[in-house]
């Protein structure tokens, strides 16, 4: 089954389908954005499906993944 993805600027909401650790881990690298004075108002997030989970990647290469197993998000640091 192949599922349709998405894009998003920073700081807009995040689709809801979306597990909700992946929300909250998009929310906890967008904070830590602004407390490092990062000017990533232009920016967006372009969420694709991989096997059926979602992938989440900032375009600074930021990559979010979804554990199902574990129910957690693996966030791994861009550039």
């Amino acid at each position: 089954m192949i599922q349709l993805g998405t894009r998003w600027l920073v700081g807009d909401e995040p689709p809801s389908r979306l597990p909700q650790v992946v929300i909250d881990a998009i929310y906890e690298v967008e904070g830590e954005l602004a407390e490092q004075g990062v000017d990533a108002s232009d920016w967006s997030w372009t969420l694709t499906w991989l096997e059926g989970k979602p992938v989440v990647e900032l375009d600074d290469e930021t990559i979010i993944e979804y554990d199902a197993d574990e129910d957690a998000a693996v966030v791994t640091p861009g550039s």
